[in-house]
């Protein structure tokens, strides 16, 4: 039990992107800090943050993030952040020349994989992909169809 007057945080829990291992082909990754205003930290924290449509573009070699959807904050007031506004991503100069050159030598892109907490800062996971085709996505359809299976023959074996 917390102290008096102490309450306790809820746990910090991380933001997956699903439609990112669903769509691409993930290749390297890599961890950037994300610029984010008070309001947004807060929904944040609470979990409000939806990043199935997002993707990063390097605009005059700063890393971006767009159409990352973080909710205005419940108890926020007239100063609230906007939902949809871009976010800046903190990385060193010489990831951002891979990311650059990945996405030049064509093919690929920039997704955002995962948001978490490292200590008290938020972090971004950010992964250079290659788009799926059609006939891959139904590959993993099959094969995890195929897993849902084998756990289901194996639950009725055990009982």
């Amino acid at each position: 039990m917390p102290p008096p007057g102490k309450h306790s945080a809820p746990p910090q829990r991380e933001i997956r992107n699903a439609k990112a291992g669903r769509d691409y082909f993930l290749e390297q990754r890599f961890e950037a800090g994300i610029v984010l205003h008070g309001t947004e930290i807060k929904a944040v924290r609470t979990g409000r943050v939806n990043l199935a449509d997002s993707f990063v573009r390097v605009d005059g070699g700063i890393p971006v993030l767009y159409h990352a959807h973080i909710s205005e904050y419940d108890h926020g007031n007239l100063n609230n952040h906007h939902p949809y506004r871009p976010r800046i991503l903190l990385l060193n100069k010489r990831e951002i020349r891979k990311l650059v050159e990945a996405v030049q030598s064509g093919g690929c892109t920039i997704v955002p994989v995962r948001l978490y907490f490292k200590d008290a800062l938020a972090k971004l996971e950010i992964a250079i992909a290659k788009g799926k085709q059609l006939h891959d996505k139904r590959e993993d359809m099959k094969k995890r169809d195929d897993k849902r299976e084998i756990q289901r023959a194996m639950r009725q074996r055990l009982r």
